[in-house]
């Protein structure tokens, strides 16, 4: 298959004059990266270090986005679908401080392109900068904003990019917005990735956590966790059940009779534990049957009803700017808040009616379910039988190292 043309394709050469061991050394440091050649180098080099646009560049960002990119693709009864780029309804379409609640997962920031779009971990906040503008504008003193972001690895080796937390700097000391609370949502069913350095290496752990910001315009975003509470634990349910005597605990903490009374539940974790396996609900029949492609990168309806819960009140104005199959769209409904996604691709928008019609898609009903998380260290291991990679995984393992580690793996995994 050729290769697609290039909108702004590279033409211009630049020579740099080094001396060979100037070069071998850039070539190390380039390899080093994950890059084949010295051009690539110094591109991602240049790119990592740009901290800031072009003087002038957000002032331009109403005229680059206009209102007429964007137009209705479907209507319920609380909100509605638009197809078009969510910059331009952020910047020119939504009134200002008219919003309570953003919650989104944008296009993550990976090295390896994905079939939904993703952005280039190294000009991922230059990418963001318009949306970040556009969500402080319509955002509500009493609103919040949450961000699903996943994180990437440097490219070639087992370190991570810091792309995720840049972006959160960029949207406090840039945009002015409060860090109320990290969250991170815990997905169980992951699979074991990077395979190179989980699997083959044997250097990292699985990659299962995504980070979730929250935050707001001020200080004080209207919040209440009594709306999320989860069921006490057996443990707890004992001590309501039979009276805990208050004391001062070694920690310091002083637990006094109050500990006692029974609140309906008790506080969640900034842990969200939630398995993203939904596989055969309406949304993906829907887009079966009609032949459309199923997006590959959705968040779990948990999600957004945690923070719409938690964040915002029946009749309040939720919006998801990068709204995929519409997921938060669908919680928004049935949890009977307006709302409003947006989309660039047609295709995800054909699928995301299927959470619409014929009838509107339920919340999941399995909120009770709960995972456990083993202790570190539960499984036994011979420390003189399994031996530290003393290289950190530099050198991938031979075929025999490789087939003792496979077996080795057969038998953690039984």
């Amino acid at each position: 298959m050729p290769r697609p043309k290039s909108s702004n394709p590279r033409t211009r050469v630049t020579n740099i004059r080094l001396t060979e061991e100037e070069r071998s050394e850039f070539m190390k440091a380039a390899s080093a990266c994950g890059f084949d050649s010295i051009s690539e180098y110094v591109r991602h080099l240049h790119f990592r270090n740009q901290s800031s646009p072009p003087p002038g560049t957000n002032n331009d960002f109403k005229k680059k986005f206009p209102a007429k990119t964007v137009r209705k693709f479907y209507e319920a009864e609380y909100g509605k679908i638009l197809w078009g780029d969510s910059r331009a309804y952020a910047l020119n379409i939504a009134e200002p401080a008219s919003v309570d609640l953003i919650v989104t997962s944008p296009p993550f920031g990976l090295v390896r392109k994905k079939s939904y779009g993703n952005e280039d971990a190294d000009k991922y906040c230059d990418w963001f900068r318009p949306f970040a503008e556009g969500f402080h504008r319509i955002l509500k003193d009493s609103g919040s904003l949450v961000v699903d972001i996943g994180g990437a690895w440097v490219p070639g080796q087992p370190t991570r990019s810091l792309y995720h937390f840049k972006l959160l700097v960029m949207l406090v000391e840039e945009f002015g917005f409060h860090l109320c609370q990290e969250h991170y949502w815990w997905n169980p069913s992951k699979l074991p990735t990077p395979a190179e350095w989980v699997n083959i290496r044997r250097v990292r752990v699985k990659d299962a956590v995504n980070s979730i910001w929250w935050l707001s315009k001020t200080p004080f975003p209207k919040a209440n966790n009594k709306r999320i509470l989860q069921p006490y634990s057996k443990s707890m349910e004992s001590l309501l059940k039979n009276g805990y005597k208050a004391k001062l605990r070694p920690s310091g903490h002083d637990i006094s009779t109050k500990f006692n009374r029974d609140n309906g539940g008790s506080v969640p974790p900034n842990l969200l534990a939630v398995a993203n396996t939904e596989s055969n609900g309406s949304y993906q029949a829907h887009c079966r049957n009609e032949n459309i492609p199923i997006h590959p990168a959705r968040f779990p309806s948990q999600l957004p009803e945690y923070f719409i819960r938690f964040l915002t009140n029946p009749g309040d104005l939720v919006v998801d700017p990068f709204g995929g199959s519409c997921v938060t769209g669908v919680v928004a409904e049935n949890l009977k808040r307006r709302w409003v996604c947006v989309e660039m691709s047609e295709e995800y928008l054909l699928g995301a009616k299927g959470r619409f019609v014929p009838q509107l898609q339920p919340l999941l009903r399995d909120s009770k379910m709960s995972y456990q998380i083993p202790a570190p260290c539960s499984q036994t291991v011979d420390e003189n039988e399994i031996k530290l990679f003393e290289d950190g995984g530099r050198k991938r393992p031979t075929k025999r190292s490789k087939e003792k580690i496979d077996s080795a793996s057969q038998e953690n995994d039984a």
